[in-house]
Protein backbone atom coordinates (compact mmCIF):
# COMPACT_ATOMS: atom_id res chain seq x y z
CA UNK A 1 0.00 0.00 0.00
CA UNK A 2 1.05 3.59 -0.60
CA UNK A 3 1.95 5.67 2.46
CA UNK A 4 -0.95 7.55 3.97
CA UNK A 5 -0.65 11.26 3.33
CA UNK A 6 -1.38 14.14 5.70
CA UNK A 7 -2.64 17.13 3.72
CA UNK A 8 -3.30 20.78 4.53
CA UNK A 9 -6.63 22.49 4.04
CA UNK A 10 -5.23 24.23 0.94
CA UNK A 11 -4.07 20.94 -0.54
CA UNK A 12 -7.49 19.37 -0.06
CA UNK A 13 -9.15 22.41 -1.60
CA UNK A 14 -6.81 22.15 -4.58
CA UNK A 15 -7.70 18.47 -4.96
CA UNK A 16 -11.40 19.38 -4.82
CA UNK A 17 -10.89 21.97 -7.53
CA UNK A 18 -8.89 19.55 -9.64
CA UNK A 19 -11.72 17.03 -9.42
CA UNK A 20 -14.24 19.71 -10.44
CA UNK A 21 -12.00 20.79 -13.33
CA UNK A 22 -11.87 17.14 -14.42
CA UNK A 23 -15.65 17.06 -14.67
CA UNK A 24 -16.91 16.00 -11.23
CA UNK A 25 -19.63 18.33 -10.01
CA UNK A 26 -18.97 20.02 -6.68
CA UNK A 27 -22.41 18.88 -5.51
CA UNK A 28 -21.44 15.29 -6.32
CA UNK A 29 -18.35 15.57 -4.13
CA UNK A 30 -20.53 16.92 -1.34
CA UNK A 31 -22.97 14.07 -1.80
CA UNK A 32 -20.12 11.55 -1.56
CA UNK A 33 -18.79 13.22 1.60
CA UNK A 34 -22.18 13.21 3.30
CA UNK A 35 -22.74 9.60 2.29
CA UNK A 36 -19.42 8.62 3.87
CA UNK A 37 -20.44 10.24 7.15
CA UNK A 38 -23.85 8.57 7.09
CA UNK A 39 -22.29 5.15 6.46
CA UNK A 40 -19.84 5.65 9.31
CA UNK A 41 -22.72 6.54 11.64
CA UNK A 42 -24.80 3.54 10.56
CA UNK A 43 -21.83 1.23 11.06
CA UNK A 44 -21.25 2.35 14.65
CA UNK A 45 -24.61 3.32 16.16
CA UNK A 46 -28.08 1.84 16.40
CA UNK A 47 -30.94 3.95 15.03
CA UNK A 48 -31.74 6.73 17.47
CA UNK A 49 -32.89 10.33 17.63
CA UNK A 50 -30.29 12.29 15.62
CA UNK A 51 -29.86 16.06 15.52
CA UNK A 52 -27.78 17.32 12.61
CA UNK A 53 -26.37 20.80 13.22
CA UNK A 54 -25.65 22.58 9.93
CA UNK A 55 -23.54 25.65 9.32
CA UNK A 56 -23.86 27.94 6.31
CA UNK A 57 -20.90 26.58 4.34
CA UNK A 58 -19.95 23.33 2.63
CA UNK A 59 -19.59 21.58 5.98
CA UNK A 60 -23.27 22.31 6.55
CA UNK A 61 -24.00 21.03 3.04
CA UNK A 62 -22.45 17.72 4.04
CA UNK A 63 -24.75 17.74 7.07
CA UNK A 64 -27.89 18.01 4.95
CA UNK A 65 -26.76 14.95 3.00
CA UNK A 66 -26.19 13.03 6.24
CA UNK A 67 -29.66 13.96 7.49
CA UNK A 68 -31.35 12.89 4.24
CA UNK A 69 -29.56 9.54 4.00
CA UNK A 70 -30.16 8.63 7.64
CA UNK A 71 -33.83 9.53 7.29
CA UNK A 72 -34.07 7.37 4.17
CA UNK A 73 -32.78 4.47 6.28
CA UNK A 74 -35.55 5.03 8.81
CA UNK A 75 -33.63 6.96 11.45
CA UNK A 76 -35.49 9.75 13.27
CA UNK A 77 -33.57 12.85 12.16
CA UNK A 78 -33.95 16.57 12.82
CA UNK A 79 -31.94 19.43 11.33
CA UNK A 80 -31.06 22.70 13.06
CA UNK A 81 -29.24 25.36 11.05
CA UNK A 82 -27.05 28.19 12.24
CA UNK A 83 -27.77 30.16 9.06
CA UNK A 84 -29.22 29.30 5.63
CA UNK A 85 -26.90 27.50 3.23
CA UNK A 86 -24.75 29.88 1.18
CA UNK A 87 -22.76 27.99 -1.45
CA UNK A 88 -24.59 26.61 -4.51
CA UNK A 89 -23.67 23.03 -3.58
CA UNK A 90 -24.84 23.43 0.01
CA UNK A 91 -28.07 25.05 -1.19
CA UNK A 92 -28.65 22.12 -3.53
CA UNK A 93 -28.15 19.60 -0.74
CA UNK A 94 -30.38 21.59 1.62
CA UNK A 95 -33.11 21.58 -1.03
CA UNK A 96 -32.99 17.77 -1.17
CA UNK A 97 -33.67 17.52 2.58
CA UNK A 98 -37.40 16.93 2.84
CA UNK A 99 -37.81 17.65 6.53
CA UNK A 100 -38.05 20.92 8.40
CA UNK A 101 -35.02 23.05 9.23
CA UNK A 102 -35.15 24.76 12.60
CA UNK A 103 -33.12 27.80 13.57
CA UNK A 104 -30.55 26.75 16.14
CA UNK A 105 -31.40 29.51 18.57
CA UNK A 106 -34.98 28.26 18.92
CA UNK A 107 -34.51 24.54 18.30
CA UNK A 108 -34.94 21.74 20.82
CA UNK A 109 -31.34 20.60 21.09
CA UNK A 110 -32.00 17.41 23.03
CA UNK A 111 -31.01 14.27 21.08
CA UNK A 112 -29.43 10.84 21.42
CA UNK A 113 -26.75 11.50 18.79
CA UNK A 114 -25.41 14.73 17.30
CA UNK A 115 -23.80 15.37 13.93
CA UNK A 116 -21.59 18.46 14.09
CA UNK A 117 -21.64 19.94 10.60
CA UNK A 118 -21.33 23.57 11.70
CA UNK A 119 -17.77 24.42 10.64
CA UNK A 120 -15.00 22.23 9.24
CA UNK A 121 -11.25 22.34 8.90
CA UNK A 122 -11.15 25.64 7.01
CA UNK A 123 -12.30 27.70 9.99
CA UNK A 124 -10.16 30.83 10.27
CA UNK A 125 -11.53 32.52 13.39
CA UNK A 126 -12.98 31.61 16.79
CA UNK A 127 -16.59 30.54 17.21
CA UNK A 128 -18.94 33.14 18.66
CA UNK A 129 -22.60 33.71 19.37
CA UNK A 130 -24.96 30.78 18.80
CA UNK A 131 -22.23 28.60 17.33
CA UNK A 132 -20.12 28.90 20.48
CA UNK A 133 -23.17 28.33 22.71
CA UNK A 134 -24.19 25.16 20.88
CA UNK A 135 -20.67 23.74 20.84
CA UNK A 136 -20.36 24.33 24.58
CA UNK A 137 -23.68 22.52 25.03
CA UNK A 138 -22.41 19.56 22.99
CA UNK A 139 -19.22 19.43 25.04
CA UNK A 140 -21.29 19.17 28.20
CA UNK A 141 -23.66 16.45 26.98
CA UNK A 142 -22.93 12.75 27.55
CA UNK A 143 -24.49 11.83 24.22
CA UNK A 144 -22.08 11.05 21.35
CA UNK A 145 -21.08 13.65 18.77
CA UNK A 146 -19.98 12.82 15.22
CA UNK A 147 -17.95 15.57 13.55
CA UNK A 148 -17.83 16.25 9.83
CA UNK A 149 -14.20 16.90 8.81
CA UNK A 150 -13.15 18.35 12.18
CA UNK A 151 -15.05 19.27 15.36
CA UNK A 152 -16.25 22.85 15.03
CA UNK A 153 -13.68 25.33 16.29
CA UNK A 154 -10.71 23.15 15.34
CA UNK A 155 -8.73 24.50 12.35
CA UNK A 156 -7.43 21.75 10.15
CA UNK A 157 -3.88 22.97 9.70
CA UNK A 158 -2.78 23.29 13.33
CA UNK A 159 -4.84 21.19 15.70
CA UNK A 160 -4.89 24.19 18.05
CA UNK A 161 -8.47 25.14 19.05
CA UNK A 162 -9.51 28.72 18.37
CA UNK A 163 -11.34 29.44 21.62
CA UNK A 164 -14.47 27.30 22.06
CA UNK A 165 -13.91 23.97 20.31
CA UNK A 166 -16.03 20.88 19.86
CA UNK A 167 -15.23 17.33 20.87
CA UNK A 168 -16.32 14.20 19.03
CA UNK A 169 -16.26 10.44 19.53
CA UNK A 170 -16.01 10.03 15.75
CA UNK A 171 -14.69 12.36 13.07
CA UNK A 172 -15.12 11.60 9.38
CA UNK A 173 -12.75 13.42 7.07
CA UNK A 174 -12.12 13.10 3.36
CA UNK A 175 -9.24 11.89 1.18
CA UNK A 176 -6.54 12.27 3.85
CA UNK A 177 -5.98 13.27 7.44
CA UNK A 178 -5.09 16.88 8.11
CA UNK A 179 -2.65 18.08 10.79
CA UNK A 180 -5.56 18.61 13.19
CA UNK A 181 -6.28 14.88 13.09
CA UNK A 182 -2.73 13.87 14.11
CA UNK A 183 -1.43 16.68 16.34
CA UNK A 184 -2.44 17.27 19.94
CA UNK A 185 -4.62 18.72 21.31
CA UNK A 186 -6.78 18.53 18.19
CA UNK A 187 -6.18 14.83 17.77
CA UNK A 188 -7.63 14.12 21.19
CA UNK A 189 -10.76 16.11 20.34
CA UNK A 190 -11.47 14.13 17.16
CA UNK A 191 -12.04 10.71 18.69
CA UNK A 192 -11.88 7.93 16.13
CA UNK A 193 -10.91 9.34 12.74
CA UNK A 194 -12.28 7.77 9.57
CA UNK A 195 -10.71 8.84 6.26
CA UNK A 196 -13.24 8.46 3.45
CA UNK A 197 -12.32 8.18 -0.22
CA UNK A 198 -14.56 10.53 -2.20
CA UNK A 199 -12.69 10.23 -5.48
CA UNK A 200 -10.26 13.13 -5.32
CA UNK A 201 -7.13 13.03 -7.50
CA UNK A 202 -3.67 12.34 -6.07
CA UNK A 203 -1.82 15.16 -4.31
CA UNK A 204 1.95 15.56 -4.05
CA UNK A 205 3.19 15.89 -0.47
CA UNK A 206 6.14 15.00 1.72
CA UNK A 207 4.10 14.68 4.94
CA UNK A 208 2.81 11.27 5.96
CA UNK A 209 1.30 9.21 8.74
CA UNK A 210 4.02 7.17 10.41
CA UNK A 211 2.75 3.68 9.63
CA UNK A 212 4.59 0.68 8.17
CA UNK A 213 3.33 1.59 4.70
CA UNK A 214 5.86 4.42 4.80
CA UNK A 215 8.98 2.34 5.49
CA UNK A 216 8.28 -1.40 5.72
CA UNK A 217 9.22 -2.13 2.08
CA UNK A 218 12.77 -1.01 2.92
CA UNK A 219 13.09 -2.62 6.35
CA UNK A 220 16.54 -4.29 6.59
CA UNK A 221 15.67 -7.96 6.96
CA UNK A 222 18.61 -10.40 6.84
CA UNK A 223 19.00 -12.82 3.96
CA UNK A 224 20.42 -16.33 3.78
CA UNK A 225 23.80 -14.79 2.98
CA UNK A 226 23.82 -12.40 5.95
CA UNK A 227 26.41 -12.56 8.71
CA UNK A 228 26.79 -10.45 11.83
CA UNK A 229 29.17 -7.90 10.31
CA UNK A 230 26.91 -7.50 7.28
CA UNK A 231 24.07 -6.63 9.64
CA UNK A 232 25.89 -3.58 10.92
CA UNK A 233 28.22 -2.47 13.69
CA UNK A 234 26.84 -0.20 16.36
CA UNK A 235 28.36 1.40 19.47
CA UNK A 236 26.86 3.09 22.50
CA UNK A 237 28.88 5.41 24.72
CA UNK A 238 28.40 4.65 28.39
CA UNK A 239 28.11 7.18 31.16
CA UNK A 240 30.28 7.04 34.30
CA UNK A 241 30.23 4.17 36.78
CA UNK A 242 27.08 5.30 38.57
CA UNK A 243 25.17 6.04 35.32
CA UNK A 244 25.60 3.00 33.08
CA UNK A 245 22.11 1.58 32.73
CA UNK A 246 20.92 3.91 29.99
CA UNK A 247 23.71 2.90 27.62
CA UNK A 248 22.98 -0.79 28.20
CA UNK A 249 19.30 -0.23 27.43
CA UNK A 250 20.20 1.40 24.13
CA UNK A 251 22.70 -1.34 23.32
CA UNK A 252 20.26 -4.16 24.01
CA UNK A 253 17.59 -2.40 21.93
CA UNK A 254 19.99 -2.09 18.99
CA UNK A 255 20.86 -5.76 19.20
CA UNK A 256 17.21 -6.81 19.43
CA UNK A 257 16.24 -4.80 16.38
CA UNK A 258 18.86 -6.53 14.29
CA UNK A 259 22.26 -4.85 14.48
CA UNK A 260 24.86 -7.59 14.03
CA UNK A 261 27.54 -6.41 16.45
CA UNK A 262 26.82 -3.99 19.30
CA UNK A 263 29.51 -2.65 21.63
CA UNK A 264 29.30 -0.46 24.71
CA UNK A 265 32.28 1.91 24.79
CA UNK A 266 32.93 2.56 28.45
CA UNK A 267 35.02 4.87 30.60
CA UNK A 268 37.43 2.73 32.65
CA UNK A 269 35.62 3.43 35.93
CA UNK A 270 32.40 2.00 34.47
CA UNK A 271 33.86 -1.21 33.02
CA UNK A 272 33.05 -3.40 36.01
CA UNK A 273 29.47 -2.19 36.26
CA UNK A 274 28.90 -2.73 32.54
CA UNK A 275 30.68 -6.09 32.41
CA UNK A 276 28.46 -7.43 35.17
CA UNK A 277 25.35 -6.89 33.05
CA UNK A 278 26.39 -7.53 29.44
CA UNK A 279 26.27 -10.79 27.54
CA UNK A 280 25.85 -10.64 23.76
CA UNK A 281 26.68 -6.93 23.83
CA UNK A 282 30.45 -6.39 23.70
CA UNK A 283 32.44 -4.02 25.91
CA UNK A 284 35.50 -1.88 25.17
CA UNK A 285 37.21 0.77 27.33
CA UNK A 286 38.23 4.27 26.31
CA UNK A 287 39.96 6.95 28.31
CA UNK A 288 39.93 9.98 25.96
CA UNK A 289 38.08 11.38 22.98
CA UNK A 290 40.99 10.28 20.79
CA UNK A 291 40.57 6.67 21.93
CA UNK A 292 36.80 6.96 21.41
CA UNK A 293 37.33 8.23 17.89
CA UNK A 294 39.66 5.35 17.13
CA UNK A 295 37.27 2.71 18.51
CA UNK A 296 34.36 4.14 16.49
CA UNK A 297 36.33 4.62 13.29
CA UNK A 298 34.79 1.66 11.48
CA UNK A 299 31.29 1.45 12.96
CA UNK A 300 28.05 2.23 11.18
CA UNK A 301 26.08 3.96 13.93
CA UNK A 302 26.86 5.43 17.34
CA UNK A 303 24.56 6.40 20.21
CA UNK A 304 25.70 9.06 22.64
CA UNK A 305 23.81 11.01 25.26
CA UNK A 306 21.88 8.60 27.48
CA UNK A 307 23.15 9.31 31.03
CA UNK A 308 26.38 10.69 29.54
CA UNK A 309 26.45 13.81 31.70
CA UNK A 310 26.10 17.45 30.68
CA UNK A 311 29.79 18.29 30.73
CA UNK A 312 32.85 19.02 28.61
CA UNK A 313 33.64 15.31 28.31
CA UNK A 314 30.32 14.60 26.59
CA UNK A 315 30.76 17.58 24.26
CA UNK A 316 34.24 16.45 23.23
CA UNK A 317 33.05 12.87 22.79
CA UNK A 318 30.28 14.00 20.42
CA UNK A 319 32.79 15.96 18.36
CA UNK A 320 35.10 12.95 18.31
CA UNK A 321 32.36 10.66 17.03
CA UNK A 322 31.45 13.25 14.41
CA UNK A 323 34.94 12.86 12.94
CA UNK A 324 34.26 9.19 12.22
CA UNK A 325 32.09 7.78 9.45
CA UNK A 326 29.41 6.65 11.88
CA UNK A 327 25.87 7.98 11.77
CA UNK A 328 25.25 9.66 15.12
CA UNK A 329 22.11 9.22 17.20
CA UNK A 330 22.17 12.01 19.76
CA UNK A 331 19.87 11.91 22.77
CA UNK A 332 19.45 13.56 26.13
CA UNK A 333 22.75 14.93 27.49
CA UNK A 334 24.43 14.95 24.06
CA UNK A 335 21.76 17.46 23.02
CA UNK A 336 21.63 19.55 26.18
CA UNK A 337 25.42 19.98 26.34
CA UNK A 338 25.25 22.17 23.20
CA UNK A 339 22.54 24.50 24.56
CA UNK A 340 24.95 27.47 24.80
CA UNK A 341 26.21 27.03 21.23
CA UNK A 342 23.90 24.92 19.05
CA UNK A 343 25.81 26.02 15.96
CA UNK A 344 28.83 24.10 17.19
CA UNK A 345 26.77 20.92 16.99
CA UNK A 346 25.07 21.79 13.71
CA UNK A 347 28.43 22.42 12.06
CA UNK A 348 29.48 18.78 12.51
CA UNK A 349 26.18 17.03 11.71
CA UNK A 350 25.04 15.64 8.38
CA UNK A 351 21.83 14.25 6.93
CA UNK A 352 22.49 10.72 8.27
CA UNK A 353 22.62 11.86 11.89
CA UNK A 354 19.54 11.81 14.14
CA UNK A 355 18.60 14.10 17.03
CA UNK A 356 15.94 12.74 19.42
CA UNK A 357 14.85 15.59 21.72
CA UNK A 358 11.76 15.88 23.86
CA UNK A 359 10.16 19.33 23.86
CA UNK A 360 12.47 20.75 26.53
CA UNK A 361 15.63 19.54 24.80
CA UNK A 362 14.26 20.78 21.48
CA UNK A 363 13.87 24.26 22.97
CA UNK A 364 17.50 24.20 24.14
CA UNK A 365 18.81 23.54 20.63
CA UNK A 366 16.18 25.50 18.72
CA UNK A 367 15.09 28.29 21.07
CA UNK A 368 11.70 29.76 20.21
CA UNK A 369 11.12 27.34 17.31
CA UNK A 370 8.04 25.71 18.84
CA UNK A 371 6.46 29.00 19.89
CA UNK A 372 7.06 30.67 16.53
CA UNK A 373 5.78 27.80 14.39
CA UNK A 374 2.07 27.22 13.79
CA UNK A 375 2.46 23.59 14.91
CA UNK A 376 5.01 20.86 15.70
CA UNK A 377 5.39 19.65 12.12
CA UNK A 378 6.60 23.01 10.86
CA UNK A 379 8.88 23.45 13.89
CA UNK A 380 10.48 20.03 13.40
CA UNK A 381 10.95 20.56 9.67
CA UNK A 382 12.65 23.89 10.30
CA UNK A 383 14.88 22.30 12.92
CA UNK A 384 15.92 19.48 10.57
CA UNK A 385 16.80 21.99 7.88
CA UNK A 386 18.77 24.13 10.31
CA UNK A 387 20.67 21.20 11.82
CA UNK A 388 21.04 19.40 8.46
CA UNK A 389 20.07 16.21 10.27
CA UNK A 390 17.00 14.12 11.01
CA UNK A 391 15.08 15.48 14.00
CA UNK A 392 12.69 13.34 16.03
CA UNK A 393 10.55 15.50 18.33
CA UNK A 394 9.15 13.18 20.97
CA UNK A 395 5.61 13.26 22.27
CA UNK A 396 2.34 11.37 22.00
CA UNK A 397 2.28 12.83 18.47
CA UNK A 398 5.99 12.26 17.73
CA UNK A 399 7.15 14.09 14.60
CA UNK A 400 10.12 12.95 12.52
CA UNK A 401 11.56 15.32 9.90
CA UNK A 402 14.45 15.11 7.46
CA UNK A 403 16.50 17.99 6.04
CA UNK A 404 14.94 17.38 2.60
CA UNK A 405 11.46 18.20 3.93
CA UNK A 406 10.10 14.70 4.47
CA UNK A 407 8.11 14.44 7.67
CA UNK A 408 5.91 11.89 9.43
CA UNK A 409 3.65 11.99 12.48
CA UNK A 410 3.08 9.02 14.78
CA UNK A 411 -0.48 7.86 15.30
CA UNK A 412 0.23 5.00 17.70
CA UNK A 413 1.78 6.81 20.66
CA UNK A 414 1.46 5.00 23.99
CA UNK A 415 1.05 6.54 27.46
CA UNK A 416 3.00 3.58 28.88
CA UNK A 417 6.18 5.03 27.37
CA UNK A 418 6.16 7.76 30.04
CA UNK A 419 8.78 5.89 32.03
CA UNK A 420 12.48 6.38 32.68
CA UNK A 421 14.73 4.82 30.05
CA UNK A 422 12.15 4.52 27.28
CA UNK A 423 13.98 7.17 25.24
CA UNK A 424 17.25 5.26 25.58
CA UNK A 425 15.60 2.22 24.01
CA UNK A 426 14.28 4.37 21.16
CA UNK A 427 17.77 5.72 20.47
CA UNK A 428 19.07 2.16 20.37
CA UNK A 429 16.35 1.07 17.96
CA UNK A 430 17.20 3.92 15.59
CA UNK A 431 20.92 3.17 15.72
CA UNK A 432 20.33 -0.53 15.17
CA UNK A 433 18.30 0.13 12.02
CA UNK A 434 20.72 2.74 10.68
CA UNK A 435 23.61 0.34 11.30
CA UNK A 436 21.84 -2.16 9.04
CA UNK A 437 21.77 0.37 6.22
CA UNK A 438 18.30 1.84 6.62
CA UNK A 439 17.83 5.49 5.62
CA UNK A 440 18.04 7.57 8.80
CA UNK A 441 14.65 9.23 8.35
CA UNK A 442 12.92 5.92 7.71
CA UNK A 443 14.87 4.28 10.55
CA UNK A 444 13.68 6.97 12.97
CA UNK A 445 10.09 6.49 11.75
CA UNK A 446 10.27 2.70 12.02
CA UNK A 447 11.86 2.83 15.46
CA UNK A 448 9.17 5.21 16.71
CA UNK A 449 6.39 2.91 15.49
CA UNK A 450 7.99 -0.28 16.85
CA UNK A 451 8.70 1.45 20.19
CA UNK A 452 5.03 2.38 20.63
CA UNK A 453 3.76 -1.00 19.46
CA UNK A 454 5.97 -2.75 21.99
CA UNK A 455 4.56 -0.50 24.72
CA UNK A 456 0.99 -1.25 23.64
CA UNK A 457 1.79 -4.97 23.64
CA UNK A 458 2.82 -4.78 27.31
CA UNK A 459 0.42 -2.16 28.62
CA UNK A 460 0.23 -1.15 32.29
CA UNK A 461 3.32 -1.74 34.37
CA UNK A 462 5.75 -1.29 31.49
CA UNK A 463 9.31 -0.34 32.38
CA UNK A 464 12.06 0.40 29.88
CA UNK A 465 13.80 -2.91 30.56
CA UNK A 466 10.73 -4.69 29.14
CA UNK A 467 10.91 -3.04 25.72
CA UNK A 468 13.84 -4.90 24.09
CA UNK A 469 12.28 -8.24 25.00
CA UNK A 470 8.97 -7.20 23.43
CA UNK A 471 10.65 -6.28 20.16
CA UNK A 472 10.67 -9.75 18.51
CA UNK A 473 6.87 -10.07 18.57
CA UNK A 474 6.52 -6.73 16.81
CA UNK A 475 9.19 -7.67 14.27
CA UNK A 476 7.39 -10.95 13.56
CA UNK A 477 4.23 -9.00 12.71
CA UNK A 478 6.21 -6.72 10.41
CA UNK A 479 7.98 -9.63 8.74
CA UNK A 480 4.62 -11.12 7.82
CA UNK A 481 3.54 -8.03 5.90
CA UNK A 482 6.82 -6.78 4.40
Amino acid sequence: MAPHQILTVAQIRAADQAAVSAGVAAAELMARAGAAVAEAVIARFAPCDVLVLCGPGDNGGDGYVVARLLAERGWPVRVAALEPARSPSAQAMAALWAGPVQAIESADLAADLYVDALFGAGLSGPLSGEAARVVQLLNATPEPVVAVDTPSGLPGDTGQPLGVCGRAVLTVTFHARKPAHVLEPGRGRCGEVVVADIGLPPVETSLFENTPDLWAPRFPWPTAASHKHARGRMVVVSGPAWRTGAARLAARAGLRIGAGVVTVLSPPDALAANAAHLEAVMLRPFDSEAELENLAADVDAAVIGPAAGVNETTLMNVLALARTGAALILDADAITVFREDPEELFSVLDKDDVLTPHAGEFERLFPGALDSAPERITATRRAAELADAVVLLKGHDTVVAAPDGRAAVALNGSPWLATAGAGDVLAGYIAGLVAQGMDSFEAACAATWIHAEAAHAHGPGLIAEDLPGLTPSILRRLYGVS
